[in-house]
């Protein structure tokens, strides 16, 4: 089963007695749980028929015998367990449960950032019963696509532009990006529409000083800009910690050195998506290829991986993070 087909059964009334949610896309998952638990029960059902276990503190035959109770006064029964990959390596106990559920209970495992083996014989169960869903992580250049959806979602009009930079900055974490926009509807009128400026203005992002701006500087070999930004960074290490700023150079030479080996052979929306970015980006990455060559973005790797060391303490002993992030910046554009 996929996720929107859960979401339309559910919100027509038609349940699975088992809801296995596995994968890395924790913020679906807890989406289907919080839809199941508005959906099944009315609040004055609740109290009977809804109980939640968590994995590390549980049993699989609580659990069961749990499910295997009949509702009170209520068509179904609720029980959710999260934390369920914690039970990972007891759940073939499950598997006489799953054959036989119980009709009227619903029975709901949060299994985040993990998935079961399917090859096994309870997982080969789920799956043959379509309880499994999978909840993959979205791809980094699906994710302005997915705050555009999102934003809609919440009745909110916005420009592309804001969508990439909202995607940019908050990356694939789709919890941030929700209360984002939820913020955002707070704070704008209802005929607004959401561009950069009001992105820039309601959600903190620095208009000059960012991660963003950072990787536009270096891609542009702007030296002038991009130590002004390295500058600002090190005065300011609680707002910019040099492993996030480590973190975004060495996802944003990856993409590079992709580009690099794929941009003779596909077309700019198959390169995209090799790539790992939204097509919006390709003549950045097209200008940075320019400025960075393959035996250039080698070493700039060998940079990335000595200055991670030194950020760890590793062979060094009294340079701070913001000398470590002024000397990085220079050698990667000298």
């Amino acid at each position: 089963m996929k996720y929107n087909e859960a979401i339309q059964s559910i919100n027509n009334s038609q349940y699975f007695p088992v809801y296995f949610l596995q994968g890395e896309n924790t913020h679906y998952i807890d989406e289907i749980t919080k839809l199941l638990i508005d959906k099944v029960l009315d609040e004055s059902e609740r109290d009977f028929n809804q109980t939640i276990f968590y994995g590390k503190e549980t049993t699989v035959d609580q659990i069961i015998d749990a499910a295997r109770r009949y509702p009170v006064m209520s068509s179904y029964q609720l029980i959710i367990v999260k934390e369920a990959q914690h039970l990972n390596r007891v759940f073939d106990k499950f598997e006489g449960y799953f054959k036989d559920p119980v009709p009227t209970t619903i029975l709901v495992f949060n299994f985040k950032n993990k998935k079961l083996d399917k090859r096994k014989a309870v997982g080969k169960l789920l799956s043959q019963r379509k309880f499994i869903i999978d909840l993959d992580a979205i791809k980094d250049y699906q994710i302005p696509e997915w705050v555009l959806s999102c934003a809609k979602k919440h009745q909110l009009k916005m420009d592309q532009k804001a969508s990439i930079l909202i995607s940019e900055f908050l990356g694939n974490d789709l919890s941030s990006i929700d209360s984002t926009l939820q913020k955002l509807k707070l704070l704008i009128s209802s005929n607004q529409i959401v561009d950069v400026d009001i992105v820039q203005q309601h959600v903190g992002f620095s208009k000059d000083f960012n991660l963003f701006e950072l990787q536009n500087a270096i891609a542009a070999k702007n030296i002038q800009k991009a130590n002004f930004i390295a500058k600002h960074f090190a005065h300011n290490p609680k707002n910019y910690p040099l492993v996030l700023t480590l973190g975004n150079l060495y996802s944003f030479f990856t993409k590079l050195m992709k580009y690099h080996f794929y941009v003779n052979q596909l077309s700019n929306t198959q390169l995209a998506a090799k790539v790992g970015v939204n097509p919006y980006f390709l003549k950045q990455y097209e200008q940075a290829s320019r400025n960075y060559s393959k035996g250039k973005l080698a070493k700039i790797f060998g940079y990335l991986r000595d200055y991670d060391l030194m950020s760890k303490g590793v062979g060094n002993s009294s340079v701070k993070d913001d000398e470590i992030l002024k000397e990085m910046i220079f050698k990667i554009m000298h």
